[in-house]
C-alpha cells in the first residue's frame, strides 16, 4: 500500500480524525474522565470499607449469638437437671408420705380391731351375765318355795331395828 492509497482509504482518516479529537479536546474530556473515574474509585473505596465494617459487624454479632445461644443451652441443661432433681425430691416426698399413711392406716385398723375385740368381749360378758342372772333367778326360784320365802322375810324383818341402828351409829 502507498501513501496513495492510504490517502484514499477511510479507515486511515478515521484513525486521524480520532487522533486529533484527543489531541485537541484530549484534556478537557481527559481531566472530568479522570475526576469521575476517582469519583468512582472512591465510592468504591468507601463501599468496600462500609461492607468491612458491616461484615466485622456481622461476625461479632454472630459470635454474640453463639455465645448466648451456649448460655441458652447451659441454662436449658441446668433447668432440667434442677426439674430432674425436684421430680426426684417429690417422688420421695410423697413416697415417705404414702409409707406415712400406710403406716397410720394400719394403726387405725388396728385399734379399730382392738376396739371391735372389747365391744365382743364386753358384749359378751354383758350376755355370761344376763345368762347367769337369769340361770340364778331360776335357781332361785325353784329352790325357794313360799314358806322359805316367809322365812327369809320373817328375818330380814327382825334384823331391821338392828340395821337401823348400826347405821344411825355409823
Amino acid at each position: 500500500m502507498t501513501i496513495q492509497d492510504l490517502l484514499h482509504e477511510p479507515r486511515f482518516w478515521y484513525l486521524v480524525a480520532f487522533v486529533l479529537f484527543f489531541a485537541v479536546f484530549g484534556r478537557r474530556l481527559w481531566r472530568p474522565l479522570v475526576a469521575m473515574l476517582d469519583a468512582r474509585a472512591t465510592t468504591v473505596r468507601l463501599e468496600l470499607d462500609e461492607a468491612a465494617r458491616l461484615r466485622r459487624e456481622a461476625e461479632a454479632m454472630l459470635a454474640e449469638a453463639r455465645q448466648e445461644r451456649q448460655a441458652a443451652l447451659a441454662d436449658a441443661e441446668r433447668m432440667v437437671a434442677d426439674a430432674r432433681a425436684e421430680a426426684v425430691r417429690i417422688a420421695e416426698v410423697a413416697r415417705a408420705e404414702a409409707e406415712a399413711n400406710a403406716v397410720r392406716r394400719e394403726r387405725m385398723a388396728q385399734d379399730r380391731i382392738h376396739a371391735a375385740e372389747r365391744a365382743a368381749v364386753t358384749e359378751v360378758r354383758n350376755v355370761a351375765a344376763d345368762v347367769a342372772t337369769e340361770a340364778a333367778r331360776a335357781a332361785v326360784a325353784e329352790a325357794l318355795t313360799a314358806a322359805t320365802d316367809a322365812g327369809l322375810i320373817d328375818r330380814a324383818i327382825a334384823g331391821l331395828p338392828a340395821a337401823f341402828t348400826t347405821r344411825v351409829a355409823a
